[in-house]
């Protein structure tokens, strides 16, 4: 049974991609210690606790992992960049296949509940009460290319050019690689002049929608690829409330989840 979830939940081809990401093990210099566990276990373990949203300390044993070894390793990847590596990885894959549209970047952001921790605000759709939250961009058919993890008093425009900034630079079918998409589009959250001003200095064309003028049923012909993004991320329990303590955990939680999100669009 065990063997069968940990097949779904990390199929052979994932592993192939994630184990070179991986940073090796170094044992101790004076030496005892604990012998080293099997990676694919540990990251089996980590996958399962973002999928089903169980705490920590209710990670079954069945894995072959004690808690403490899962959450450090965690932990270890998360600060090592691991889930960024593996994000882009795959996003080169994809890159290649052809599997990404560049016509168009759709920005948006969601918030969640927080129990604690840092990057938390108050949130003024949750009356008031702790949260964080989620920016996403993704391509126009609607892949996630960037995560980040705000408070959840933290107002969408402030994201819009440090979002844009963050779009790695991605394998193409043919020629350079490539990090700039056509259009930039986003809901009247992000409708400022400034931010207009700064994608045509780019060479992106802003398609921002404009409060009090626009329709925003426009909009919506497009806005539905970035809503059903987010909502591919937070059918991971985990993401659905926060309750790492540390930012910086969370954002790497979301990031796995954007690199599990990519391999599932892969071309079989």
């Amino acid at each position: 049974m065990v063997d069968r979830l940990a097949q779904r939940l990390i199929p052979d081809a994932l592993w192939d991609i994630v184990k070179p990401l991986l940073p090796e093990f170094a044992a101790r210099p004076q030496g005892g210690g604990t012998a080293p566990v099997d990676e694919r276990a540990v990251f089996t373990a980590v996958v399962f606790v973002l999928t089903s949203g169980c705490a920590w300390r209710h990670l079954p044993p069945s894995f072959g992992v004690s808690v403490p070894t899962a959450h450090r390793r965690f932990m270890v990847w998360a600060d090592a960049g691991v889930f960024e590596a593996l994000h882009r990885e795959i996003l080169d894959r994809l890159g290649v296949a052809g599997e990404l549209d560049w016509s168009a970047a759709i920005l948006d952001a969601a918030s969640v509940r927080a129990k604690k921790g840092s990057l938390t605000g108050r949130s003024p759709v949750d009356r008031g009460k702790k949260g964080s939250k989620l920016h996403v961009i993704s391509a126009a058919n609607g892949i996630p290319l960037v995560t980040g993890v705000t408070a959840a008093n933290t107002h969408d425009s402030v994201m819009l050019q440090p979002m844009v900034e963050s779009i790695p630079k991605v394998r193409s079918v043919r020629g350079p690689r490539r990090s700039k998409p056509a259009k930039l589009r986003a809901d009247k959250g992000y409708d400022f002049d400034v931010h207009r001003r700064w994608l045509r200095g780019r060479g992106i064309v802003p398609r921002i929608a404009r409060r009090g003028i626009e329709d925003p049923t426009k909009l919506g012909r497009h806005r539905w690829k970035i809503e059903r993004t987010i909502a591919w991320l937070t059918g991971y329990r985990r993401l659905t409330i926060r309750y790492e303590r540390h930012g910086r955990l969370f954002a790497a939680f979301l990031q796995l989840a954007a690199a599990i999100t990519c391999y599932k669009k892969l071309p079989t």
